[in-house]
């Protein structure tokens, strides 16, 4: 059934039913006026889905990135929208279905003249799926939705998203449905216009507006750097992760913060945003409250409030990046494209364990969160010198790999900073130390090719004793 079809269709019900007093009324604010109008029982058959309804835009969003063009006249569009807005909230949708069986349909639908559903999408699917024909209750508007589409976005997100009682968003569709009326009102209205007129639409407090906006430019930004550009799908499960970057990126960006490390730059910033971006492709590989080790809280609770461990952390991370071997291509042409980046993300990830069983990502991740904690015990050296020698005593150190070249240099430049430091507070313990090594080499043992080192080493040593002595 064609758009013209459906126009007559729907008004013929009207002209039927034009005479009846005992139908449903039913009020909505309807250009800023607030207006009775009738509910009318149209046929299931003479409707066609919103596919930009605000429950399921990130998925239809994503596929028509993928240039597949939906036609919600067809049998298959029609199809693919059910099965999308069943999946938006399956739980929920088999309750909602039972009560439909039982009781009927409760909640009135609103439908443009040419049949296309504006609030009751859910409604109408699960109609549907009980049976094909059946009947909707709805309201019909005079219009349709090419004739004013402003006005039929603010009534579908007023009733979407402005009453507490209605089945909320799923998390990525607010900020999507945020962005999508904002692009529509800035042609006509100032920013600060069309902020407060989205505010009103979704019932939202303007901050939490704004807040919207600026993490959807966040996301879009994470999917442009990753060439997945207008496939909303692949920000599932990331909504607090992104909440907290687009917090950090607010404070950092103009260089004055206090919760980051001093003397920092908006290059600095640039960097943070990129490897976070990267640990945002394997949310689901770690715990999402190990994100915030990143840059969250005040500068003694984040990586990016220290600059020695943020050059040790940024350092370590670009040199993972630099090993892992070249991406495959994307192949935008999927049959589904939602499980191929999850692969390629998930690649990623396990490319970075290097044949071992953990990832260098989650690796740099635990070292750097451990010095984080270092700094904060740093009034309390004996719980973290008895930390470090039992550490050291956990090493295997007949273990093959200990005598590895940069092992053993790893164990000289821990050893060379534990003398620096007692050298510092007690020059007396250093050399109490070197005389139980002294004492401690086995003379009748030492190797035939060590002898003439040692005897020249050995000079060396009362050569600097006599000096301390002569200067003491």
């Amino acid at each position: 059934m064609n758009k013209q079809v459906r126009i007559q269709k729907i008004q013929e019900v009207i002209n039927n039913n034009k005479d009846r007093t005992d139908l449903l009324n039913h009020e909505i604010l309807w250009e800023g006026q607030l207006k009775s109008k009738k509910v009318y029982n149209i046929p299931l058959s003479y409707l066609i889905y919103n596919k930009y309804n605000g429950r399921i835009l990130s998925r239809t969003k994503s596929l028509e990135k993928q240039k597949q063009y939906i036609d919600v006249e067809t049998e298959a569009g029609r199809n693919l929208i059910e099965k999308l807005l069943w999946d938006s909230k399956i739980e929920r949708n088999k309750k909602t279905e039972q009560s439909i069986r039982d009781i009927g349909q409760q909640k009135v639908g609103i439908i443009t003249k040419d049949g296309v559903i504006i609030d009751g999408n859910r409604r109408a699917m699960l109609l549907n799926r009980i049976d094909r024909t059946g009947y909707f209750k709805a309201i019909v508007l005079p219009v349709t939705l090419e004739e004013n589409p402003i006005e039929i976005e603010r009534l579908e997100t007023t009733y979407q998203m402005g009453e507490d009682e209605k089945l909320r968003y799923n998390p990525i569709e607010k900020y999507l449905k945020a962005k999508q009326i904002f692009d529509k009102l800035t042609p006509k209205l100032t920013e600060t216009e069309a902020i407060n007129t989205i505010h009103k639409w979704m019932g939202e407090d303007i901050n939490e507006i704004k807040k919207y906006l600026d993490t959807m430019a966040i996301m879009d930004e994470y999917l442009e750097y990753l060439d997945y550009d207008g496939i909303y799908t692949q920000l599932d499960s990331r909504e607090d992760q992104f909440l907290s970057l687009t917090k950090w990126l607010n404070n950092f960006y103009g260089e004055t913060s206090k919760k980051a490390f001093d003397g920092y730059s908006d290059s600095d910033v640039d960097e943070l945003k990129s490897i976070a971006f990267d640990y945002l492709r394997f949310r689901n590989e770690y715990d999402g409250k190990e994100f915030r080790n990143l840059a969250e809280g005040n500068s003694d609770k984040h990586f990016f409030g220290d600059k020695d461990i943020w050059i040790g952390f940024s350092s370590k991370h670009n040199d993972i990046i630099q090993k892992l071997p070249q991406e495959p291509e994307i192949d935008f042409n999927s049959s589904n494209l939602e499980k191929h980046l999850n692969a390629r993300d998930k690649l990623f990830f396990d490319s970075s364990k290097f044949n071992t069983n953990t990832s260098a990502f989650i690796e740099n991740l635990n070292d750097h969160k451990y010095l984080v904690g270092y700094n904060k015990a740093s009034d309390a050296p004996e719980k973290l010198l008895k930390r470090a020698s039992q550490t050291f005593d956990a090493i295997k150190t007949n273990h093959t790999s200990f005598s590895k070249p940069e092992v053993q240099d790893m164990v000289k430049d821990f050893g060379n900073k534990i003398f620096s430091s007692l050298n510092q507070k007690s020059p007396s313990r250093v050399l109490s130390h070197i005389i139980e090594l002294l004492e401690a080499i086995e003379i009748d043992n030492i190797p035939e090719n060590e002898k003439k080192e040692i005897f020249e080493k050995s000079k060396l040593i009362s050569k600097i004793g006599y000096d301390i002595k002569k200067s003491l």
